[in-house]
Formats: structure tokens, C-alpha cells, sequence
């Protein structure tokens, strides 16, 4: 069954939840909102459109989950806190049941982070989705990309190119007279493509500190790349320290996965760079969050990205 334009519109309101800083939500021209004193906004915005950010059979729980991660995980690279966002969609047919799939997954990720959805707009149109995610952060206290210091160890979360992986095997149609235990390692890359987990608890605690933050989007030397051109400053990796999952490697194979974690995206980790100093401190912090944190190499004087004293360049570029 099809929704007209407000029946959808009330439907994701009924959704949403409600917070003391939102004056006027969905409902009127614009929201009207109320930020904390002494904090600073952080705004970011992303499109997703299917066939190019996720295959075109991608359930419609899942599109709703990373089409707010994504945002998310900015706002986590800046250290920020998620407060609100809107969202708009563009949508070949109003199909109820796909319309309720999509706002279990946009919002049982919402409800995690304590999100609230202000307003946005819905309009008749091949299957596009922009979200805008505001959040909040102490006066100077955001990281950016351009304050990595010389010296400065680099660090990754969590696992690199599950997603890219991923996308490979489903693109080939690659396992269809796989092993149960090669399905069962495929499923766990899928669900890092399908359902990214934006790091924001490590976000807001690297304030402490992290010198200089990105999100890994575009892929790990691509992302890393912005770090080094922002700063002004050489980005050295080591490659045999890349974390890379056991299921990406025994599906791919150690070249492929390697490539997938240097230049395939979509992982939405965090990378960073902190003082040789931190070290210890990081390794305890990795701990308390159950979120792992590897050091991939180190900041010096220069330019560019290295890797094993290379000269480095990839990444996904849209308009390559």
C-alpha cells in the first residue's frame, strides 16, 4: 500500500524522539532549536543514493541505519555530540511496508545516540536519501583535520576494508558453492557494509587525546590523506600493521584484503593521531570501550601519504 505525502511524513514523526533543546520540531516551516551555552555546532550532511552507495537490493532496515551512521560517524570524527538531524527522501513509490522497514533501522540507531529527527522534506524520485546531523561540542574542544604535530603515532579503530570486501564478493556473486564457514565470514563483512557502526563514544573520549581526526569514508589512504594535506605534514604506514579481520583475509585472500583496507571505504573507523606519549593510555582506552585501536605508523615532516616509504595514493572519488 502506498502513503501520501503527509500520511508518510506523520508516520517517521511518530517515530522520533523528544528532547529538552528542541523548541519546535517537525510540524512547522523549520524547527526551532536550543543549543547548550558554551558549545559549539557541528554540522555535517551526506546523500546516499542507491546504485552507487548501496547495491540496489540493500533491505530497506539496513539503508535506514547507514543512511544516519554515516553522518554519525562525522560527527564521532569530530568528536561531537549527536543531538539532531533532518532528512530527506526521494522515493519512486511510497510503499508502506518499506517505509516502516526503513524507519526501524534509521531509528533504532537514533535511539542509540540520542538523536532526534527536527524535519526534512519527501518528494517522488529515483531512491535517494540526504541527511544533515548536528551535533555538539565544547568551545575548542572539536578535533579537526588539520592539528596532527610532528611526531604524532597514528592510529586506526576497530577493522580495516570489511566493507570494501564485501561489496567485492556481492558484486561477483563470488560464493554461491561457498563452505557454511566461508557464508558465515561473508555475513559478518556484509553486516559491516550494511550496518556501520559509527564510533561515537570514541569519539568524544579521543578529546583527550587525539591531535587529529578523520573519519575513514573514502578509504584509509584517501581519509588519512586529508590529515597529512591539512597539517601540512608526511603521513608514514606501516602495512604489515594494518588491522585486517580474519574473515576478510580468508575470503579474499592477503593482497586483496590489504587493498581493501587501504583504498575501499565505506569502513567508517576513525583515524587519528595522538602523542608518542599516549601510547599506554590509548591501549587502556581501546579496553575500557571493547573497541580496538591499532597504531598504523607515524606523522613526520613531508607531504603526502607513505606506505613502507612509498609514495601512496587511493581511495574512492566520485568523480574520478
Amino acid at each position: 500500500m502506498s502513503l501520501a505525502e503527509f500520511a508518510l511524513i506523520d508516520r517517521i514523526r511518530a517515530r522520533t524522539l523528544e528532547r529538552d533543546d528542541i523548541l519546535l520540531g517537525i510540524g512547522d516551516d523549520a524547527a526551532l532549536l536550543q543549543p547548550r551555552a558554551n558549545e559549539q555546532l557541528v554540522v555535517t550532511a551526506d546523500t546516499l543514493n542507491s546504485g552507487v552507495h548501496f547495491p540496489v537490493e540493500t533491505p530497506a532496515f539496513d539503508i535506514g541505519w547507514k543512511t544516519l551512521a554515516v553522518n554519525l560517524s562525522d560527527l564521532a570524527a569530530m568528536g561531537a555530540r549527536p543531538a539532531w538531524c533532518t532528512l530527506a527522501l526521494s522515493l519512486p513509490e511510497a510503499s508502506e511496508d518499506w517505509i516502516d522497514a526503513f524507519a526501524d533501522g534509521f531509528f533504532a540507531l537514533a535511539d542509540q545516540h540520542d538523536i532526534a529527527l527536527i524535519g526534512g522534506d519527501t518528494t517522488r524520485g529515483p531512491l535517494s536519501l540526504s541527511v544533515t546531523a548536528m551535533g555538539q561540542v565544547g568551545r575548542g574542544q572539536a578535533l579537526r583535520r588539520d592539528r596532527a604535530q610532528l611526531g604524532d603515532d597514528i592510529w586506526v579503530s576497530g577493522t580495516l576494508g570489511d566493507a570494501a570486501g564485501a561489496l567485492r564478493l556481492w558484486q561477483q556473486a563470488a560464493l554461491s558453492v561457498a563452505t557454511a564457514t566461508l557464508l558465515a565470514d561473508y555475513e559478518s563483512l556484509r553486516l559491516r557494509l550494511l550496518r556501520p557502526t559509527p564510533r561515537v563514544t570514541l569519539g568524544l573520549r579521543l578529546r583527550a587525546f587525539a591531535h587529529a581526526a578523520v573519519d575513514v569514508s573514502d578509504g584509509l589512504l584517501a581519509d588519512l590523506g586529508h590529515i597529512a594535506t591539512r597539517s601540512s605534514v608526511a603521513a608514514h604506514v606501516d602495512a604489515d600493521s594494518l588491522p585486517i579481520s580474519h574473515a576478510l583475509r580468508e575470503l579474499l585472500g592477503r593482497d586483496d584484503a590489504r587493498d581493501c583496507a587501504l583504498r575501499g571505504g565505506d569502513d567508517y573507523e576513525l583515524c587519528f593521531t595522538a602523542a608518542a606519549d599516549q601510547r599506554d593510555a590509548l591501549h587502556y582506552l581501546a579496553e575500557s570501550l571493547d573497541v580496538p585501536l591499532t597504531r598504523i605508523g607515524r606523522i613526520a615532516e613531508g607531504q603526502g601519504v607513505h606506505l613502507d616509504g612509498e609514495a601512496a595514493n587511493g581511495g574512492y572519488q566520485h568523480f574520478a
